[in-house]
């Protein structure tokens, strides 16, 4: 690694460290030239697989479109930055671990609603009505019925839903 400072093509690691998710290594550098210290940081780079849209485009997969439909989903709600960064990392995972080359749309989406339904309840059901294109408030009716029976003794109360 170059020298930032000096440009030396010699630089040695002092000290290395894994990040608290174990997905990068953090490592210490001194140049052996001009002894100034500086920080690299070192991940694994995986392809990701393209993703299939509706009408038959492929995709490469976008890790930021994945986030503003999270942020989308949980505007305003109550819910810790971490948590959605582990919601998001679940989701890279499981499209990892799939193995694919390629991965429809609709698997990513009912992937983000799984992470949703154990985040927030209103989140899962704002993504789900866009998500299934809800047309009515019966749908809403009965996706929150839904979510009642999938999770006891939760008592999800939505007024203008309710009778």
């Amino acid at each position: 690694m170059h020298c930032l400072y000096c440009q030396h093509p010699d630089t040695r690691v002092i000290d290395s460290r894994v990040s608290d998710d174990g997905t990068m290594i953090r490592r210490r550098r001194e140049c052996e030239q001009c002894g100034e210290r500086f920080n690299t940081f070192e991940t694994a780079e995986v392809k990701l697989p393209n993703v299939v849209k509706s009408d038959g485009r492929r995709e490469p997969f976008d890790e930021a479109k994945l986030r503003t439909g999270f942020r989308r989903a949980l505007q305003k709600r109550p819910i810790a930055s971490e948590a959605v960064d582990a919601a998001v990392r679940a989701v890279i995972t499981e499209l990892r671990r799939s193995g694919e080359r390629e991965v429809p749309s609709l698997r990513v989406g009912e992937l983000v609603m799984h992470e949703l339904k154990q985040l927030d309840h209103v989140a899962y059901v704002r993504f789900a009505s866009v998500y299934r294109s809800f047309e009515d408030v019966q749908a809403f009716r009965e996706e929150i019925e839904r979510l009642e029976r999938d999770l006891p003794g939760t008592d999800i109360q939505l007024p203008l839903l309710h009778e």
